[in-house]
């Protein structure tokens, strides 16, 4: 089965390139831990004989609503609600530890996920100021930006989206919600665009800005920090571990995290090297980044901030 039939227009991103570096052993049991519409699952399974497995997560439950019913007649899959991070808590659950042939995790928000105005998203199109993944868990965008103050809401948006006017923006957002409160997706970016001093022809000055408040509102560093720290003892030896970024700090995290899980550390030169210090090293890193190539990126616009890295469990 392959994406382009499912009835979802998403379109994922690095979709062969990430299936290639992942699915190593038809019998193995994988894991995609950011299902969305299917794209990557489709085509996990599609490589896998009657004994794989895959096991796919995600914490939107449009996203799991939509796999149970396009896949209800598939037994090779199990789509659940969960978030990334309690992964090694489902692995747990069904005694897979140490016998993950992959996992793979395609970060950030989804097309479907931008394109309904209701879940607040997008700064293109006029919505309730939610921004939640799990549409019913946690605190929204609009409580947030309602009652932050003027520090939190400018270290938030120079944390995790490096905006320079952090704190012109954050003083905007108080002066507004004194007036009224914000709550919809166009008032925000309103304030924000006023804020920012000239334009831009090839970025909304409000990308920065939602694109900070959803990392921080979702917690999307901190599941990614927990599950790299899970998933290396969770694969089998041999195991891969696939990651898409989109955000410099996502990618910044798994580079740094592949690092430092593959590189042994430093000895003096005349000490050999011992067994210890060698089982220390439990990923080797497959190549650099890897980006999309023009045919892609000319089709799909998101794919141009994508980078993926790859990383091998080691024996």
């Amino acid at each position: 089965m392959s994406l382009h039939q499912t009835s979802s227009p998403h379109q994922s991103v690095l979709l062969d390139e990430a299936v290639q570096a992942l699915v190593h052993a038809p019998s193995g049991i994988y894991i995609d831990g950011t299902f969305g519409r299917g794209g990557h699952s489709s085509e996990i399974l599609s490589q896998l004989d009657s004994e794989g497995r895959l096991l796919a997560l995600d914490r939107d439950q449009d996203a799991v609503n939509f796999g149970l019913e396009h896949f209800k007649d598939e037994p090779r899959i199990d789509v659940q609600l969960s978030n990334f991070s309690n992964l090694k808590t489902l692995v747990l659950e069904r005694s897979w530890q140490g016998k993950l042939a992959g996992v793979l995790l395609d970060l950030g928000v989804s097309s479907p996920q931008l394109d309904e105005a209701e879940r607040g998203f997008s700064f293109q199109r006029s919505g309730p100021l939610d921004m939640r993944m799990s549409q019913h868990a946690g605190e929204s965008a609009a409580d947030w930006i309602n009652r932050a103050e003027a520090d939190e809401i400018a270290n938030v948006l120079w944390e995790y989206g490096e905006e320079r006017f952090s704190r012109r923006i954050a003083r905007a957002i108080l002066r507004e919600r004194d007036e009224a409160p914000i709550e919809t997706t166009a008032r925000l970016a309103e304030i924000v665009r006023s804020s920012i001093p000239g334009f831009d022809p090839r970025k909304d000055s409000a990308t920065r800005s939602f694109q900070a408040i959803r990392i921080y509102i979702n917690d999307e560093l901190g599941e990614l920090k927990a599950l790299l720290a899970d998933a290396v003892d969770l694969l089998a030896p041999g195991g891969r571990l696939v990651v898409i970024s989109f955000h410099s700090l996502e990618d910044r995290i798994v580079k740094r995290f592949i690092r430092d899980q593959s590189t042994p550390p430093q000895v003096h030169k005349d000490i050999p090297v011992q067994n210890e210090v060698l089982a220390k090293m439990k990923l080797r890193s497959l190549g650099g980044a890897i980006k999309a190539g023009k045919s892609e990126t000319d089709v799909n616009p998101r794919s141009r901030s994508a980078i993926m890295r790859i990383a091998e469990r080691a024996a």
